[in-house]
């Protein structure tokens, strides 16, 4: 009687853990698409492409205050689609595939597209002149470079 328990109990947590990773596959997709329907967003997309970025580097390419760019990051990690990870006093992003194939497939035609446009080309420019120079900008003189330009 009492090993018959036991099984009930590992059996229903099976099925509880089961149902919680089809639950985190689940993408709000209101929110996934309102990701992408704001410009400085896309922009930051498509700066971070296939590379770890500082947020100071989004302010200095982006010509905008600290305080918006790290609103929309915060957007942008809700929906699912940027991850960050800090190291001291930065704060690095990169974009992250989302669980759902559906919503990945979307991602991945969507930072395509993006880095076919001539503007979103001209902000990658940017970023590799920055990240190439020499010296940094005074402001982000000791920020760490992204990896693909170090």
């Amino acid at each position: 009687m009492v090993q018959s328990r036991i099984y009930v109990k590992a059996y229903i947590r099976v099925v509880e853990l089961a149902t919680m990773k089809k639950q985190q596959k689940s993408v709000d997709k209101e929110t996934f698409f309102r990701a992408f329907a704001d410009r400085t967003r896309l922009r930051l997309l498509n700066l971070m492409g296939q590379d770890e970025v500082c947020v100071c580097f989004f302010v200095e390419i982006l010509k905008t205050h600290q305080p918006k760019i790290s609103r929309h990051l915060a957007y942008l990690r809700r929906a699912g689609i940027v991850d960050a990870r800090r190291d001291g006093p930065w704060m690095h992003y990169r974009v992250v595939e989302p669980p759902d194939e559906e919503a990945a497939k979307v991602l991945r035609e969507t930072m395509n597209w993006l880095g076919s446009d001539p503007e979103m080309q001209r902000d990658r420019d940017r970023l590799a002149k920055v990240c190439c120079s020499p010296q940094l900008p005074i402001r982000i003189k000791s920020a760490p470079r992204p990896r693909s330009y170090a």
